[in-house]
């Protein structure tokens, strides 16, 4: 009754606290600050009227059901696909901020398919600021009239994302670059604080459901996105871990020309990373650029720890140097996380007992991990196989394992789903997060399993040994070297066996459905005969 009593208390709250941030943090003196008042009003109120909603049709549409049986899971994945909806009608409403949130939760994989499927249009869409508002920021953060600092300065954004958008212009010595504006950063304080009340009324509905832990990653990550001097020096500090990869490209700063709330750049030009039209008539193959995505990746989580939080798409850009070379051009530094040592040497190891599917030091990390028995799910989130499974690594799994994945997935409740959420380390949200949006990419280029698990594999054992290294002297680290180089061969040829056994599997299938074919031909001849002589 309590919990009844509250929950109408605590929706007031946020209602009030919506207006009294709002009037305290905005200017009144400040134009763009006054239409920020009205706008954070509205987007609260619509935030507020729209979780209640959802709030009661999950409260009243699973009334009286029997968890985890077929009519609840049916009218379940009624109500998730409703929310959705709803939700996705707010983002499109509300616009910037709330665009961001509902791309970053179609990026998580734990999340109902629902919620995925439903959000995941959001990814491209974005809503350009006024050109006189930025031409107002632009001169006020750099002191001196646009044209200026500029000869050209497009009026027209060439990008616009959800929380920022990016000018074309040429300096006066001819430099093409890319001019970097927020439109989000007074409104966004607002925002976090009505998620954050509204995501407290909705654990208090409904106890399973505890994101906060994930609220707050989230709200961690808009922070930095909004400083762009903190971007720029991202930029700088990844452009020096991959100095000696000539396929790794990230746009020069100009730092004169930065602050804040401006971030000017390099222009660089290329085609989404994804974009195969365009992969094939530069003559560039699709597996080649996936296996250079994802060692570039592979290298920042397992070996420097200083990971680029948002690789969609459009961040990442390839760019054709002839004759089927190119380069990966790295966009968007706003959003990175530095991993906590022991955490990456730790996500090391797991990955060497995924591939050797060590089961019991996959349970010993997860225990470190803070995950308990939710261990045995690692081997199916992340190499697609189970923690008894009997399949090769990278092959596609029997029958009667989907069915027992299907069957153990179905018995799982939101609370399960919460619990596993809330006990992972942050390190690890970013982890997975990261790696949904690059699986994506790798399926839409093509690109077969076995190169993501070569890449990870071989990135996991040097980022384990690279502590050894560089404690060690010389003599130790010439051991050290033939140690990881062997431990990775090991990992290889387990990996290739698989893969092997998978082409020969295919072809096996190929060759009986091409007997078979033949066969059948054989017999209509045959009988055709039989017809004629009779």
């Amino acid at each position: 009754m309590l919990r009844r009593r509250r929950a109408p208390l605590l929706l007031a709250a946020a209602a009030g606290a919506a207006l009294a941030t709002t009037s305290a943090t905005s200017p009144s003196a400040d134009g763009l600050g006054v239409a920020s008042t009205f706008h954070g009003v509205a987007r609260s109120s619509r935030a507020i009227y729209t979780i209640g909603f959802v709030v009661v049709d999950y409260k009243y549409s699973l009334r009286g059901l029997v968890p985890g049986s077929a009519d609840y899971r049916g009218k379940l994945s009624e109500v998730h696909l409703r929310s959705a909806k709803k939700l996705l009608r707010l983002c499109e409403a509300n616009r910037g901020f709330y665009v961001k949130a509902g791309q970053f939760v179609s990026s998580l994989r734990q999340v109902p398919k629902e919620y995925i499927s439903t959000l995941s249009c959001l990814q491209d869409q974005a809503t350009p600021c006024k050109y006189q508002d930025i031409k107002i920021v632009i001169e006020q953060n750099l002191g001196r009239d646009l044209h200026g600092i500029f000869l050209e300065f497009d009026e027209h954004p060439i990008a616009a994302a959800s929380i920022a958008q990016v000018h074309r212009g040429r300096l006066n010595n001819n430099q093409e670059v890319a001019v970097k504006y927020p439109g989000l950063e007074r409104r966004m304080k607002l925002d976090i604080m009505t998620m954050s009340l509204l995501s407290k009324y909705v654990s208090l509905i409904f106890p399973d459901y505890r994101f906060e832990k994930i609220l707050l990653e989230f709200e961690r990550t808009m922070s930095m996105e909004l400083d762009f001097t903190q971007e720029a020096k991202n930029s700088e500090r990844t452009t020096s871990c991959f100095r000696k990869n000539d396929v790794v490209k990230v746009p020069h700063v100009f730092w004169e020309l930065t602050t804040k709330e401006v971030l000017t750049m390099e222009f660089c030009t290329g085609h989404k990373v994804d974009d195969l039209d365009f992969l094939r008539k530069a003559d560039i193959s699709p597996t080649k650029v996936a296996k250079a995505l994802i060692e570039l990746f592979g290298e920042m989580i397992f070996i420097h720890g200083f990971v680029h939080g948002d690789p969609h798409p459009g961040n990442i850009l390839v760019s054709p140097r002839g004759q089927g070379r190119f380069s990966l051009v790295l966009l968007d530094h706003g959003i990175y996380k530095e991993l906590d040592p022991k955490f990456r040497l730790d996500y090391c190891k797991l990955w060497k007992a995924l591939i050797s599917l060590d089961v019991q030091k996959i349970l010993e990390l997860g225990e470190q991990f803070g995950v308990g028995k939710y261990a045995k799910y690692f081997p199916l989130i992340f190499t697609g196989r189970t923690i008894d499974s009997k399949s090769a690594l990278g092959t596609q799994i029997s029958g009667e394992e989907k069915t027992r994945i299907k069957q153990d997935l179905n018995s799982l409740g939101m609370d399960d789903i919460s619990s596993f959420m809330e006990s992972l380390p942050p390190d690890f949200l970013v982890i997975l997060r990261t790696d949904g949006l690059l699986r994506s990419i790798l399926g839409n280029l093509g690109a077969p399993r076995h190169v993501r698990l070569l890449a990870y594999a071989k990135c996991a054992i040097y980022g384990h040994e690279e502590q050894s290294r560089l404690e060690s002297g010389a003599i130790n680290r010439i051991t050290l070297q033939i140690k990881t180089s062997i431990s990775y061969l090991h990992l290889r040829i387990l990996i290739e066996l698989a893969r092997l056994l998978v082409q020969f599997n295919d072809y096996k299938h190929k060759a009986k459905d091409k007997l078979s074919w033949m066969l059948q031909k054989i017999s209509r001849e045959v009988l055709g005969w039989y017809k004629a002589l009779m």
